[in-house]
């Protein structure tokens, strides 16, 4: 599944909920189902900086893609992290850093959180980035 198909598929489980109570119970659930980081990772150089709740991230490179795992002392934050690794998780550097990332606006996510939120999102996904264009740098270098 591409990055884009990825987000037109949260994008159409996210327009079943018309109330914005069920779309962060929906978020919640995401949080709760994402499977447990391990404890070895959970150090200081995997949180994630810009957030308010502590959210580590994990990154892996498998194959030529990145592999995603995180976790969060947070409930909905958690669910945020879940469902950008979702959307990300598992594509090279170059489909992660060359494919914009619509779905966020789409599901009317920046709009429903907090301004201290809204700036985690985006401490996640640039550090998703970051992580995407690190591995690309050291890709071109071989």
């Amino acid at each position: 599944m591409t990055i884009k198909e990825a987000q037109d598929e949260v994008i159409e489980e996210f327009d079943g909920f018309a109330d914005w109570m069920d779309r962060y119970q929906m978020i919640i659930d995401l949080g709760n189902d994402l499977p447990p980081l391990d404890e070895k990772y959970k150090v200081e150089s995997n949180l994630i900086n810009g957030c308010q709740s502590r959210v580590w991230l994990q990154c892996d490179y498998k194959d030529g893609c990145l592999q995603f795992s995180a976790d969060s002392d947070a409930l909905i934050v958690k669910g945020i992290i879940a469902l950008v690794i979702r959307v990300l998780s598992g594509h090279t550097p170059t489909e992660i850093l060359d494919t914009p990332l619509y779905f966020i606006d789409r599901i009317g996510l920046k709009d429903n959180l907090s301004p201290t939120r809204s700036n985690g999102l985006l401490a996640m996904i640039k550090q998703i980035q970051m992580y995407a264009l690190a591995y690309k740098t050291k890709e071109q270098q071989s």
